[in-house]
């Protein structure tokens, strides 16, 4: 089986050397880039499978690189952990928000990173994957067409590209049409149990996931003290009336 190829975008040469010998000592290929402008060459001329993304970099900051890689249809689903010194809340929010699917703060745990590199691969392979195999591989709701298998959202036949994090919450909510999600319920998903993040950050997903979605965002209904919950379709008996 061909290696997963990671690309380590860090201008600390001794991070870099690190994070590559662990890497390689547990099965991966791994592709370094001093900066953000080399990694997106790297991205054009080479299979990658995740990028680990420092943001204080020479030239363009990993914030930058990060909203590119996220505007190329090519690579906008392409699972991307933010791996850097900046570790206050408000740091990990704009992280988040700006198109990462997790951060990482220095120092870390090398092989608190590896495992985290190998849930956001398992989720960019199979994203529809939830433990009950009865569950079909394409949810349709509101205008919207979820394949859980090619990681892919249609409105009205138009893509829609989300990242990793924002396909797994809708489809989280698109699964259970009118049930309540608490924010650590979706904290749980997307991150696993020992994931230390704020609600807060839930819900700056959710506004980008809703700013995404466009109109059909407001089928996203905030239920005030608990959480989020997609919006019942009034015809579900009904399909022969969809559009």
């Amino acid at each position: 089986m061909e290696k997963e190829n990671i690309l380590i975008v860090e201008d600390d040469i001794d991070i870099q050397q690190l994070v590559s010998y662990n890497l390689i000592k547990s099965g991966f290929h791994v592709t370094c880039a001093d900066s953000g402008e080399e990694a997106l060459q790297l991205l054009e001329r080479e299979k990658i499978d995740l990028m680990l993304l420092d943001i204080m970099l020479p030239g363009r900051d990993g914030m930058e690189i990060c909203a590119m890689v996220r505007a190329r249809e090519r690579h906008g689903r392409l699972p991307i952990i933010m791996l850097t010194a900046k570790g206050e809340e408000d740091d990990i929010i704009n992280g988040l928000a700006g198109g990462a699917d997790d951060y990482v703060t220095k120092p870390f745990s090398p092989k608190v990173l590896v495992a985290r590199i190998k849930a956001q691969l398992r989720k960019s392979h199979d994203p529809g994957e939830t433990g009950e195999a009865q569950e079909p591989d394409t949810i349709r709701i509101h205008a919207m067409t979820i394949h859980r298998g090619r990681h892919q959202v249609l409105i009205d036949d138009r893509p829609v590209h989300l990242t990793t994090t924002e396909f797994t919450i809708l489809e989280m909510l698109a699964s259970r049409p009118g049930w309540v999600f608490t924010r650590q319920q979706i904290i749980d998903t997307i991150r696993g149990y020992d994931y230390l993040i704020t609600p807060r950050a839930v819900d700056v997903q959710i506004f980008g996931l809703r700013k995404k979605l466009g109109s059909a965002g407001a089928c996203i209904e905030t239920v005030r003290g608990i959480g989020y919950r997609m919006k019942e379709e009034e015809y579900d008996l009904n399909p022969a009336l969809r559009k």
